[in-house]
């Protein structure tokens, strides 16, 4: 079998070289004042502002309405990624060029549209048709997850071995039963790391959708932080770094129990 030519030097070198100076260009053309930044006043005032988180707020009942935000946060992200992941493999099956060219077109166009728009924009136009509350949340995960998902999902088919399937085919076995008898176990434990991956990502994105007013921990940070109730704020963002650690762990054992 014959391989694919590895990658010239001078092709290398010159991507290397067209990055380096993609960097100093940005250095030079960005009004970057380090100067300011790390003035005496500027670490004063940050200093300042930070000891006004201090001492984070303990109140049994500001715990239990955290904890609640919690919980919220974590169904908005597993709903919204369990939403995302059905719909990514519906739409990876034509994004892969399973049922034509046209269809192919047209879903990776759909993909593109739908994952190039921040969750935070697709929160702000859901909230105007579902109102306020974690469901605009949600839906605003999923829509984004899900072009995400369907893009990645379509590229594991495009790169999966067709032998296989091919194989079962010429048997006389139908094309969904031979897709999901030797194509899919092929792929299983790929597009279920980037559904973990993408739920870690969800957890963040929905600590922040509640800054628009879509629920869960990140609503209680910009209520607090607007009435400049430091101490509170302070207890949610503990609250946030703890889910987000909590979600990471949990996702990178599953990954690592797929893997073996």
């Amino acid at each position: 079998m014959k391989h694919p030519a590895p990658p010239s030097r001078t092709a290398t070198l010159l991507l290397l070289a067209f990055l380096l100076l993609l960097v100093v260009a940005s250095f030079a053309s960005l009004p970057l004042q380090w100067g300011a930044l790390l003035s005496a006043d500027a670490l004063r005032g940050a200093t300042e502002f930070l000891a006004g988180f201090a001492p984070p707020e303990t109140a049994p009942p500001f715990l239990r309405k955290t904890l609640h935000a919690m919980l919220e946060t974590l169904a908005m992200s597993a709903l919204g990624t369990g939403i995302a992941a059905i719909a990514g493999v519906l739409l990876a099956l034509p994004a892969s060029g399973r049922t034509g060219g046209a269809a192919r077109a047209a879903t990776r166009l759909l993909l593109n549209a739908t994952r190039s728009v921040p969750e935070l924009v697709w929160a702000s136009i859901l909230l105007v048709a579902a109102g306020l509350g974690p469901f605009a949340g949600t839906l605003a995960l999923a829509v984004h997850t899900s072009g995400v998902l369907g893009r990645l999902f379509a590229d594991a088919l495009e790169n999966t071995p067709p032998l296989p399937e091919a194989s079962l085919r010429t048997n006389g076995v139908s094309r969904a039963a031979a897709f999901f008898y030797a194509t899919l176990p092929q792929i299983l434990p790929q597009l279920m790391s980037y559904t973990l991956y993408r739920w870690e990502n969800n957890i963040r994105a929905a600590a922040v959708l509640g800054v628009v007013g879509a629920g869960g921990l990140g609503q209680m940070l910009k209520f607090h932080l607007s009435l400049f109730q430091m101490q509170q704020a302070a207890t949610v963002i503990i609250a946030m770094l703890a889910l987000v650690a909590l979600v990471d762990a949990l996702s990178f054992g599953l990954r690592r129990g797929l893997a073996r």
